[in-house]
């Protein structure tokens, strides 16, 4: 039986989301930690939901990883750094869309894979991680491989290795950079969870099939590519080809965490036996919900 350890691996920030009155709301969000939260909540009680990223030793880093505790998501592999914090970011938000800005200059999640023995033992006896291209973005450039190559033997070890491309231009020195890192992680990869106007953008794809048969021809078993509120397609090696269409959302108040939480409800639905065409239907309607309320982290979308 494969393990029911899961562990997602990434930066969790400060946030500071508006709100309707125009004051900010502090909270703790990132995109693999959006997932971990909904996969915490998500999840059977057999199973675990751990979470790896760099925190500091001061009071801000403290709260984060009680955040996480009291959310159901373990900590205990955590690397503190007492030198570095964690990092912030601000939401702003029109029509319902969101831009960022960013301050992660001492962010300790830069170097979460530079101590390889720490990593290892993260990575030990899991049975799902996930990671992203933020992830890749954020770790420093030198300890990248290492990552890959944790990666690649937990993945020999029989961990199912998912990973969300999510591009994010800005935190890479070059499109070049990017577009290469990305399909390495491909590259260790069994489950691969693109947007098609980021991968059609950067990679010059045409349809969400050229974007699957991109990620397959890496030995990509699984590639689902989420195209916000037109056809999901899909393809994995029991089902083959094959597409969803998703209900529209209610209303779109914050798209933050839309992808995340697709992903969390879809790999709820893969870790309990639930086919392809389920997940994703499953990833859709939670991530309908999510984006019906403010802010990454939305109780009532559960």
């Amino acid at each position: 039986m494969k393990s029911e350890n899961i562990l997602c691996i990434g930066e969790c920030m400060v946030e500071m989301a508006p709100r309707e009155d125009g004051a900010y709301m502090r909270g703790f969000a990132g995109d693999t930690f959006n997932s971990a939260w909904y996969l915490a909540k998500l999840l059977p009680k057999s199973f675990t939901v751990d979470y790896f990223t760099g925190a500091g030793t001061d009071a801000v880093s403290d709260e984060m990883l009680a955040f996480m505790e009291n959310a159901g998501v373990g900590t205990s592999t955590i690397r503190r750094i007492s030198d570095r914090t964690v990092g912030l970011y601000m939401i702003a938000l029109k029509n319902g869309e969101r831009s960022f800005s960013y301050w992660r200059g001492q962010s300790a999640a830069k170097l979460l894979a530079a101590d390889r023995a720490a990593l290892s033992a993260a990575v030990k006896d899991k049975g799902l991680i996930l990671f992203s291209g933020i992830t890749m973005a954020v770790v420093n450039a030198e300890d990248r491989q290492t990552l890959f190559e944790v990666l690649a033997e937990a993945r020999a070890a029989g961990t199912t290795i998912a990973f969300d491309p999510n591009m994010r231009l800005r935190l890479w020195p070059s499109r070049e950079v990017m577009a290469e890192t990305i399909m390495q992680a491909a590259e260790v990869s069994d489950i691969v969870l693109p947007s098609f106007d980021e991968d059609g953008s950067i990679f010059g794809d045409k349809t969400p099939e050229a974007t699957i048969a991109r990620y397959r021809a890496k030995g990509v078993k699984t590639v689902i590519v989420k195209n916000g509120v037109d056809t999901i397609y899909a393809e994995d090696e029991v089902a083959g080809p094959l597409t969803y269409q998703p209900v529209p959302a209610e209303s779109v108040v914050d798209t933050t965490a839309a992808g995340d939480s697709f992903n969390a409800g879809l790999i709820t639905a893969l870790m309990t036996g639930a086919g392809l065409a389920d997940a994703i239907e499953r990833g859709a309607t939670l991530s309908s919900r999510v984006i019906g309320a403010r802010g990454a982290l939305v109780p009532e979308a559960l």
